[in-house]
């Protein structure tokens, strides 16, 4: 957790903006953060919200 906090850290404290005008480190990491929030957003609905999950969770999945 804290490596995680240092590494967003300088992006947040930049408010978006680059002192030295150099935005591309700045695009990468939005990039990175929105496809990391996509892969997120689909494994929660895959093992969280998906009908086979729930059926499993409920126990009527399980034929033993």
């Amino acid at each position: 957790m804290h490596l995680l906090c240092a590494l967003l850290a300088p992006p947040l404290a930049l408010d978006g903006e680059s002192v030295t005008g150099g935005n591309e480190v700045l695009a990468i990491i939005s990039v990175v953060s929105i496809a990391f929030g996509y892969i997120f957003l689909a494994a929660l609905w895959y093992f969280v919200f998906r009908e086979k999950a729930r059926e499993k969770r409920r126990g009527k999945g399980n034929p033993d």
